[in-house]
Protein backbone atom coordinates (compact mmCIF):
# COMPACT_ATOMS: atom_id res chain seq x y z
CA UNK A 1 0.00 0.00 0.00
CA UNK A 2 0.96 3.57 -0.47
CA UNK A 3 2.68 5.90 2.00
CA UNK A 4 0.31 8.80 2.45
CA UNK A 5 0.54 12.36 4.38
CA UNK A 6 -2.79 14.24 5.13
CA UNK A 7 -2.02 17.73 5.97
CA UNK A 8 -5.06 19.54 7.58
CA UNK A 9 -6.49 17.78 10.97
CA UNK A 10 -10.24 19.53 10.15
CA UNK A 11 -13.29 18.17 9.21
CA UNK A 12 -12.09 17.32 5.50
CA UNK A 13 -8.60 16.12 6.52
CA UNK A 14 -9.26 14.02 9.34
CA UNK A 15 -11.94 12.10 7.40
CA UNK A 16 -9.81 12.10 4.77
CA UNK A 17 -6.65 10.37 6.68
CA UNK A 18 -9.03 7.70 8.45
CA UNK A 19 -10.67 6.40 5.59
CA UNK A 20 -7.34 5.98 3.55
CA UNK A 21 -6.01 4.13 6.55
CA UNK A 22 -8.86 2.15 6.85
CA UNK A 23 -8.16 1.17 3.09
CA UNK A 24 -4.51 -0.11 4.26
CA UNK A 25 -2.30 2.59 3.27
CA UNK A 26 -0.22 4.21 6.03
CA UNK A 27 -1.09 7.29 6.62
CA UNK A 28 0.78 10.16 9.14
CA UNK A 29 -1.66 13.13 9.05
CA UNK A 30 -0.18 16.72 9.92
CA UNK A 31 -1.83 19.68 11.44
CA UNK A 32 -0.51 23.05 13.39
CA UNK A 33 -3.66 22.73 16.00
CA UNK A 34 -1.24 21.45 19.17
CA UNK A 35 -5.06 20.85 20.42
CA UNK A 36 -6.09 18.16 17.65
CA UNK A 37 -3.31 16.66 17.16
CA UNK A 38 -3.46 15.51 21.22
CA UNK A 39 -6.93 14.73 20.88
CA UNK A 40 -6.55 12.52 17.78
CA UNK A 41 -3.50 10.81 19.29
CA UNK A 42 -5.48 9.26 22.25
CA UNK A 43 -8.16 8.37 19.59
CA UNK A 44 -10.46 11.12 19.97
CA UNK A 45 -11.87 13.17 16.82
CA UNK A 46 -11.46 17.12 17.39
CA UNK A 47 -14.94 17.47 14.94
CA UNK A 48 -18.35 15.84 15.46
CA UNK A 49 -18.46 13.03 13.04
CA UNK A 50 -20.78 9.81 13.75
CA UNK A 51 -18.37 6.97 13.27
CA UNK A 52 -15.18 9.12 13.04
CA UNK A 53 -13.53 7.98 16.59
CA UNK A 54 -14.04 4.50 15.90
CA UNK A 55 -12.54 4.32 12.82
CA UNK A 56 -9.31 6.29 14.31
CA UNK A 57 -8.95 4.06 16.82
CA UNK A 58 -8.92 0.65 14.56
CA UNK A 59 -5.95 2.25 12.75
CA UNK A 60 -4.80 4.69 15.43
CA UNK A 61 -0.47 4.04 16.07
CA UNK A 62 -0.71 0.89 13.39
CA UNK A 63 -0.91 2.72 9.71
CA UNK A 64 -2.53 5.87 11.47
CA UNK A 65 -0.30 8.18 13.33
CA UNK A 66 -0.66 12.13 13.62
CA UNK A 67 2.32 15.17 14.05
CA UNK A 68 2.58 18.83 14.20
CA UNK A 69 6.20 18.12 12.51
CA UNK A 70 6.38 19.55 9.27
CA UNK A 71 9.56 18.00 8.00
CA UNK A 72 8.52 14.34 9.14
CA UNK A 73 5.50 14.99 7.02
CA UNK A 74 6.94 16.40 4.25
CA UNK A 75 9.21 13.49 4.02
CA UNK A 76 6.42 10.67 4.78
CA UNK A 77 4.42 10.31 1.92
CA UNK A 78 4.69 9.23 -1.24
CA UNK A 79 1.08 11.11 -1.99
CA UNK A 80 0.65 13.83 0.05
CA UNK A 81 -3.17 15.47 0.57
CA UNK A 82 -3.31 19.34 1.47
CA UNK A 83 -6.67 19.27 3.07
CA UNK A 84 -6.47 22.26 4.81
CA UNK A 85 -9.30 25.25 5.18
CA UNK A 86 -9.86 27.65 2.04
CA UNK A 87 -12.61 30.16 3.52
CA UNK A 88 -13.80 33.25 1.87
CA UNK A 89 -11.91 36.30 1.28
CA UNK A 90 -13.08 39.98 1.94
CA UNK A 91 -14.00 39.97 -1.97
CA UNK A 92 -15.75 36.58 -1.42
CA UNK A 93 -13.16 34.77 -3.47
CA UNK A 94 -11.26 31.52 -1.75
CA UNK A 95 -8.81 32.79 0.22
CA UNK A 96 -5.58 29.98 -0.46
CA UNK A 97 -3.10 30.95 1.75
CA UNK A 98 -2.80 27.77 3.89
CA UNK A 99 -2.63 25.62 0.70
CA UNK A 100 0.07 27.81 -0.68
CA UNK A 101 2.05 27.94 2.87
CA UNK A 102 1.74 23.44 2.60
CA UNK A 103 3.12 23.75 -0.52
CA UNK A 104 5.95 26.09 0.00
CA UNK A 105 7.02 23.68 2.85
CA UNK A 106 6.60 20.29 1.03
CA UNK A 107 9.17 22.06 -1.82
CA UNK A 108 11.38 23.25 1.63
CA UNK A 109 11.71 19.82 2.99
CA UNK A 110 11.20 17.19 0.50
CA UNK A 111 14.09 15.39 -1.58
CA UNK A 112 12.02 12.57 -3.00
CA UNK A 113 9.58 12.50 -6.25
CA UNK A 114 5.78 12.86 -5.06
CA UNK A 115 2.32 13.44 -5.89
CA UNK A 116 1.00 16.32 -4.58
CA UNK A 117 -3.01 16.11 -4.06
CA UNK A 118 -5.09 19.42 -3.81
CA UNK A 119 -7.51 17.91 -1.69
CA UNK A 120 -9.35 21.53 -0.64
CA UNK A 121 -11.82 23.00 -2.11
CA UNK A 122 -9.87 25.30 -4.55
CA UNK A 123 -11.11 27.38 -7.37
CA UNK A 124 -9.57 26.85 -10.81
CA UNK A 125 -6.20 27.37 -11.12
CA UNK A 126 -5.20 26.72 -7.75
CA UNK A 127 -2.65 23.54 -8.92
CA UNK A 128 -0.35 25.76 -11.22
CA UNK A 129 -0.11 27.95 -8.34
CA UNK A 130 0.46 25.24 -5.98
CA UNK A 131 3.13 23.76 -8.40
CA UNK A 132 4.77 27.50 -8.71
CA UNK A 133 5.02 27.60 -4.78
CA UNK A 134 7.03 23.99 -4.68
CA UNK A 135 9.06 24.61 -7.83
CA UNK A 136 10.20 28.19 -5.70
CA UNK A 137 10.84 26.46 -2.80
CA UNK A 138 13.15 23.37 -4.56
CA UNK A 139 15.13 26.45 -6.67
CA UNK A 140 15.99 27.99 -3.45
CA UNK A 141 17.62 24.84 -1.97
CA UNK A 142 18.70 24.50 -5.57
CA UNK A 143 16.68 20.93 -6.24
CA UNK A 144 14.86 19.57 -8.85
CA UNK A 145 13.12 16.88 -7.78
CA UNK A 146 10.15 15.49 -9.90
CA UNK A 147 6.75 16.14 -8.15
CA UNK A 148 3.18 16.44 -10.02
CA UNK A 149 0.18 18.45 -9.00
CA UNK A 150 -3.08 16.83 -8.94
CA UNK A 151 -6.95 17.98 -8.18
CA UNK A 152 -8.70 15.46 -6.33
CA UNK A 153 -12.02 17.67 -4.90
CA UNK A 154 -13.63 16.04 -1.84
CA UNK A 155 -17.49 15.47 -1.97
CA UNK A 156 -18.41 14.95 1.83
CA UNK A 157 -21.44 15.42 3.58
CA UNK A 158 -21.35 16.51 7.41
CA UNK A 159 -22.74 13.86 9.04
CA UNK A 160 -22.32 11.29 6.38
CA UNK A 161 -18.70 11.49 5.36
CA UNK A 162 -17.40 8.12 6.32
CA UNK A 163 -19.95 6.62 4.29
CA UNK A 164 -19.76 9.07 1.32
CA UNK A 165 -15.93 8.53 1.33
CA UNK A 166 -16.14 4.47 1.31
CA UNK A 167 -18.86 4.16 -0.91
CA UNK A 168 -18.62 7.58 -3.35
CA UNK A 169 -20.56 8.26 -6.32
CA UNK A 170 -17.27 8.64 -7.69
CA UNK A 171 -13.83 9.88 -7.36
CA UNK A 172 -12.67 12.70 -9.41
CA UNK A 173 -8.57 13.03 -10.48
CA UNK A 174 -7.58 16.06 -12.36
CA UNK A 175 -4.15 15.89 -14.11
CA UNK A 176 -2.48 16.08 -17.12
CA UNK A 177 0.23 13.56 -16.25
CA UNK A 178 -0.25 9.93 -17.03
CA UNK A 179 1.87 8.58 -13.76
CA UNK A 180 -0.23 10.71 -11.56
CA UNK A 181 -3.33 9.58 -12.67
CA UNK A 182 -2.00 5.91 -12.50
CA UNK A 183 -0.68 6.61 -8.95
CA UNK A 184 -4.42 8.12 -7.69
CA UNK A 185 -5.51 4.80 -9.33
CA UNK A 186 -3.78 2.64 -6.98
CA UNK A 187 -4.92 5.03 -3.79
CA UNK A 188 -8.20 4.45 -4.11
CA UNK A 189 -7.96 0.89 -6.00
CA UNK A 190 -9.60 -0.71 -3.15
CA UNK A 191 -13.07 1.85 -3.47
CA UNK A 192 -13.06 1.14 -7.29
CA UNK A 193 -12.67 -2.42 -6.77
CA UNK A 194 -15.90 -2.37 -4.89
CA UNK A 195 -17.55 -0.52 -8.13
CA UNK A 196 -17.00 3.05 -7.05
CA UNK A 197 -16.35 5.32 -10.61
CA UNK A 198 -12.68 6.49 -11.37
CA UNK A 199 -13.37 9.61 -13.50
CA UNK A 200 -9.73 10.91 -14.68
CA UNK A 201 -10.00 14.41 -16.38
CA UNK A 202 -7.79 17.58 -16.73
CA UNK A 203 -6.80 19.45 -13.83
CA UNK A 204 -9.13 22.76 -14.76
CA UNK A 205 -12.40 20.64 -15.19
CA UNK A 206 -11.56 18.86 -12.05
CA UNK A 207 -10.99 22.38 -10.11
CA UNK A 208 -14.41 23.02 -11.77
CA UNK A 209 -16.07 20.08 -10.65
CA UNK A 210 -16.50 20.55 -7.15
CA UNK A 211 -17.52 24.19 -7.20
CA UNK A 212 -20.29 23.24 -10.01
CA UNK A 213 -21.74 20.26 -8.03
CA UNK A 214 -22.44 22.71 -4.94
CA UNK A 215 -23.74 25.40 -6.72
CA UNK A 216 -26.17 22.92 -8.03
CA UNK A 217 -27.10 21.49 -4.93
CA UNK A 218 -27.54 25.30 -3.64
CA UNK A 219 -29.53 25.67 -6.74
CA UNK A 220 -31.81 22.92 -6.17
CA UNK A 221 -32.17 24.50 -2.59
CA UNK A 222 -33.05 27.89 -3.59
CA UNK A 223 -35.32 26.63 -6.12
CA UNK A 224 -37.78 25.01 -4.04
CA UNK A 225 -37.37 27.71 -1.35
CA UNK A 226 -38.44 30.13 -3.77
CA UNK A 227 -41.18 27.92 -4.75
CA UNK A 228 -42.32 27.55 -1.48
CA UNK A 229 -42.40 31.36 -1.16
CA UNK A 230 -45.04 31.11 -4.37
CA UNK A 231 -47.11 28.11 -2.62
CA UNK A 232 -47.90 30.16 0.81
CA UNK A 233 -48.99 32.83 -1.80
CA UNK A 234 -51.26 30.81 -4.09
CA UNK A 235 -52.32 28.36 -0.48
CA UNK A 236 -50.25 25.47 -2.46
CA UNK A 237 -48.70 22.64 -0.27
CA UNK A 238 -44.69 22.68 -1.08
CA UNK A 239 -44.62 19.39 0.10
CA UNK A 240 -47.06 17.92 -2.57
CA UNK A 241 -45.23 19.84 -4.84
CA UNK A 242 -41.77 18.49 -4.01
CA UNK A 243 -43.47 14.59 -4.30
CA UNK A 244 -44.78 15.79 -7.72
CA UNK A 245 -41.89 16.62 -9.16
CA UNK A 246 -39.03 14.86 -7.46
CA UNK A 247 -40.13 11.69 -8.90
CA UNK A 248 -39.55 13.18 -12.22
CA UNK A 249 -36.00 11.23 -13.11
CA UNK A 250 -34.99 14.10 -14.69
CA UNK A 251 -34.68 16.26 -11.55
CA UNK A 252 -34.87 14.10 -8.27
CA UNK A 253 -36.10 14.05 -4.96
CA UNK A 254 -32.80 14.96 -3.45
CA UNK A 255 -32.00 18.58 -1.97
CA UNK A 256 -35.77 20.14 -2.86
CA UNK A 257 -36.69 20.16 0.59
CA UNK A 258 -38.08 23.76 1.31
CA UNK A 259 -36.88 24.76 4.77
CA UNK A 260 -35.37 28.21 5.99
CA UNK A 261 -31.82 28.19 4.16
CA UNK A 262 -29.43 26.51 3.87
CA UNK A 263 -25.62 27.22 5.62
CA UNK A 264 -22.41 25.25 6.56
CA UNK A 265 -19.15 25.00 5.63
CA UNK A 266 -19.74 24.22 2.12
CA UNK A 267 -22.39 25.72 0.18
CA UNK A 268 -22.33 29.16 0.90
CA UNK A 269 -18.39 29.97 0.84
CA UNK A 270 -18.31 28.19 -2.60
CA UNK A 271 -21.27 29.78 -4.78
CA UNK A 272 -19.34 33.54 -3.50
CA UNK A 273 -16.16 31.76 -4.75
CA UNK A 274 -17.71 30.58 -7.78
CA UNK A 275 -19.37 33.83 -8.48
CA UNK A 276 -16.10 35.38 -7.85
CA UNK A 277 -14.28 33.40 -10.48
CA UNK A 278 -17.24 33.65 -12.99
CA UNK A 279 -17.22 37.51 -12.74
CA UNK A 280 -13.35 37.64 -13.03
CA UNK A 281 -13.52 35.84 -16.61
CA UNK A 282 -15.97 38.55 -17.30
CA UNK A 283 -19.32 36.52 -17.01
CA UNK A 284 -22.46 37.30 -15.82
CA UNK A 285 -23.23 34.78 -12.82
CA UNK A 286 -26.91 35.65 -13.00
CA UNK A 287 -27.78 32.10 -11.45
CA UNK A 288 -25.41 31.73 -8.94
CA UNK A 289 -26.73 35.53 -7.64
CA UNK A 290 -30.04 34.58 -7.42
CA UNK A 291 -29.41 31.17 -5.26
CA UNK A 292 -27.21 33.75 -2.92
CA UNK A 293 -30.36 36.15 -2.66
CA UNK A 294 -32.92 33.48 -2.12
CA UNK A 295 -30.96 31.95 0.58
CA UNK A 296 -30.35 34.97 2.52
CA UNK A 297 -34.15 35.76 2.59
CA UNK A 298 -35.14 32.40 3.37
CA UNK A 299 -33.21 32.70 6.52
CA UNK A 300 -35.22 35.42 7.23
CA UNK A 301 -38.57 33.26 7.60
CA UNK A 302 -38.08 31.95 10.37
CA UNK A 303 -37.95 35.68 12.52
CA UNK A 304 -40.70 36.47 10.27
CA UNK A 305 -43.45 33.96 11.22
CA UNK A 306 -42.61 34.58 15.13
CA UNK A 307 -42.82 38.31 14.42
CA UNK A 308 -45.46 38.24 12.60
CA UNK A 309 -47.59 35.80 15.08
CA UNK A 310 -47.13 38.66 17.40
CA UNK A 311 -47.82 41.60 15.39
CA UNK A 312 -44.77 43.00 15.75
CA UNK A 313 -44.20 42.88 19.66
CA UNK A 314 -41.19 40.69 20.73
CA UNK A 315 -40.29 42.43 23.87
CA UNK A 316 -40.02 40.28 26.95
CA UNK A 317 -41.00 37.22 24.93
CA UNK A 318 -39.20 33.68 25.24
CA UNK A 319 -38.54 31.64 22.29
CA UNK A 320 -37.79 28.04 22.42
CA UNK A 321 -35.06 27.04 19.64
CA UNK A 322 -34.85 23.51 18.53
CA UNK A 323 -31.91 22.92 16.64
CA UNK A 324 -28.55 25.15 16.23
CA UNK A 325 -26.92 23.93 13.71
CA UNK A 326 -26.94 24.04 10.23
CA UNK A 327 -27.81 20.12 9.36
CA UNK A 328 -28.60 17.43 11.81
CA UNK A 329 -25.87 15.01 12.53
CA UNK A 330 -23.14 17.69 12.47
CA UNK A 331 -21.79 20.93 15.05
CA UNK A 332 -21.57 22.95 12.61
CA UNK A 333 -22.72 26.32 13.45
CA UNK A 334 -21.09 28.33 10.33
CA UNK A 335 -23.57 30.52 8.46
CA UNK A 336 -26.37 28.55 10.30
CA UNK A 337 -29.80 30.12 10.23
CA UNK A 338 -30.34 29.81 14.23
CA UNK A 339 -27.39 32.99 14.25
CA UNK A 340 -29.96 34.76 11.92
CA UNK A 341 -32.83 33.88 13.87
CA UNK A 342 -31.32 34.45 17.20
CA UNK A 343 -29.66 37.86 16.56
CA UNK A 344 -32.94 39.23 15.26
CA UNK A 345 -34.94 38.44 17.91
CA UNK A 346 -32.32 40.01 20.81
CA UNK A 347 -32.23 42.78 18.41
CA UNK A 348 -36.17 43.34 19.18
CA UNK A 349 -35.99 42.18 22.72
CA UNK A 350 -36.79 38.54 22.64
CA UNK A 351 -34.68 36.19 24.39
CA UNK A 352 -34.42 32.56 23.62
CA UNK A 353 -33.79 29.09 24.90
CA UNK A 354 -32.21 26.82 23.00
CA UNK A 355 -31.17 23.34 22.50
CA UNK A 356 -29.11 21.41 20.29
CA UNK A 357 -27.71 17.76 20.44
CA UNK A 358 -24.31 18.48 18.93
CA UNK A 359 -23.58 22.19 18.94
CA UNK A 360 -24.47 23.85 22.28
CA UNK A 361 -21.32 24.04 23.07
CA UNK A 362 -20.04 26.38 19.60
CA UNK A 363 -22.94 28.35 20.09
CA UNK A 364 -21.57 29.58 23.32
CA UNK A 365 -18.32 30.11 22.40
CA UNK A 366 -19.59 32.40 19.58
CA UNK A 367 -21.94 34.40 22.37
CA UNK A 368 -20.30 33.44 25.23
CA UNK A 369 -21.82 37.34 26.96
CA UNK A 370 -25.42 36.80 25.05
CA UNK A 371 -27.43 37.87 28.63
CA UNK A 372 -30.96 37.21 26.73
CA UNK A 373 -29.46 32.89 25.12
CA UNK A 374 -30.04 30.48 27.50
CA UNK A 375 -28.59 27.36 26.17
CA UNK A 376 -30.01 24.09 27.66
CA UNK A 377 -29.90 20.35 28.25
CA UNK A 378 -32.47 18.73 26.66
CA UNK A 379 -35.28 19.90 23.85
CA UNK A 380 -38.31 19.20 26.84
CA UNK A 381 -36.61 22.22 28.57
CA UNK A 382 -36.05 24.49 26.22
CA UNK A 383 -39.91 24.34 26.37
CA UNK A 384 -40.42 25.44 29.67
CA UNK A 385 -41.58 28.54 30.49
CA UNK A 386 -41.73 29.40 26.63
CA UNK A 387 -43.54 31.50 24.68
CA UNK A 388 -43.26 29.94 21.48
CA UNK A 389 -41.32 27.15 19.79
CA UNK A 390 -39.41 26.97 16.37
CA UNK A 391 -37.34 24.27 14.90
CA UNK A 392 -34.64 25.25 13.04
CA UNK A 393 -32.43 21.91 12.63
CA UNK A 394 -34.12 18.42 11.60
CA UNK A 395 -32.60 16.53 14.31
CA UNK A 396 -34.87 12.96 14.06
CA UNK A 397 -35.49 13.23 17.54
CA UNK A 398 -37.49 16.47 17.21
CA UNK A 399 -39.58 14.35 15.15
CA UNK A 400 -40.65 12.19 17.90
CA UNK A 401 -41.93 15.30 20.12
CA UNK A 402 -44.55 14.89 22.66
CA UNK A 403 -47.46 17.51 21.45
CA UNK A 404 -49.53 17.20 24.94
CA UNK A 405 -46.00 17.93 26.69
CA UNK A 406 -45.15 21.21 24.17
CA UNK A 407 -48.37 22.20 24.30
CA UNK A 408 -49.02 22.34 28.01
CA UNK A 409 -45.54 24.12 28.96
CA UNK A 410 -45.75 26.83 25.90
CA UNK A 411 -47.90 30.06 27.23
CA UNK A 412 -48.67 30.28 23.43
CA UNK A 413 -49.45 26.99 21.89
CA UNK A 414 -47.48 27.60 19.01
CA UNK A 415 -45.03 25.96 16.68
CA UNK A 416 -42.94 27.70 14.12
CA UNK A 417 -41.39 24.63 11.83
CA UNK A 418 -38.91 26.15 9.65
CA UNK A 419 -38.23 22.35 8.36
CA UNK A 420 -41.48 20.82 7.88
CA UNK A 421 -41.23 18.39 10.34
CA UNK A 422 -44.29 17.68 12.21
CA UNK A 423 -47.78 16.84 11.07
CA UNK A 424 -49.92 19.72 10.55
CA UNK A 425 -53.22 17.80 11.09
CA UNK A 426 -51.95 16.42 14.16
CA UNK A 427 -50.80 19.43 15.76
CA UNK A 428 -54.48 20.78 14.37
CA UNK A 429 -55.96 18.24 16.47
CA UNK A 430 -54.26 18.92 19.83
CA UNK A 431 -55.07 22.56 19.63
CA UNK A 432 -51.42 24.12 18.14
CA UNK A 433 -50.66 26.33 16.22
CA UNK A 434 -48.49 25.36 13.25
CA UNK A 435 -46.48 27.59 10.79
CA UNK A 436 -44.77 25.99 8.50
CA UNK A 437 -42.83 26.09 4.82
CA UNK A 438 -44.40 27.30 1.84
CA UNK A 439 -47.28 24.35 3.34
CA UNK A 440 -51.16 24.67 4.03
CA UNK A 441 -53.41 22.68 5.79
CA UNK A 442 -56.72 21.40 4.05
CA UNK A 443 -59.58 19.72 6.23
CA UNK A 444 -61.04 17.44 4.87
CA UNK A 445 -62.86 16.30 7.37
CA UNK A 446 -65.30 19.10 6.99
CA UNK A 447 -66.52 18.20 3.60
CA UNK A 448 -69.77 17.32 3.19
CA UNK A 449 -70.93 14.38 1.40
CA UNK A 450 -74.20 15.14 -1.11
CA UNK A 451 -76.28 12.31 -2.53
Amino acid sequence: MTAITVYGAGYVGSVTATCLASLGHNVLCMDVDEHKIMSLQKGESPIYEPGLDDMILASLNKNLRFTMDIREAAEFGDVQFIAVGTPSDHDGSADLRYVLKVAESIGQHRNQPVVIVNKSTVPVGTAHKVESAVEKSLNIRGLNVNFNVVSNPEFLREGSAIEDFMNADRVVVGSDSESAINKMREVYQPLINNGVPFIPMDVLSSEMTKYAANAFLATKISFINEISQLAEKEGADIEMIRKGIGMDHRIGPNFLRAGCGYGGSCFPKDVRALKNTAESAGCDSLILKAVESVNEFQKQWLFKAVSDHFFGNLEGKTVALWGLAFKPHTDDIREAPSMVLMEELWANGAKVKAFDPAANKHIKDVYPHEPSLELVSSPESAVKGADILVIVTEWPEFAKVDIDFVRDELSHPVIVDGRNMLDIAALAEKGVKYYSVGRNVIDFSQEKVTA
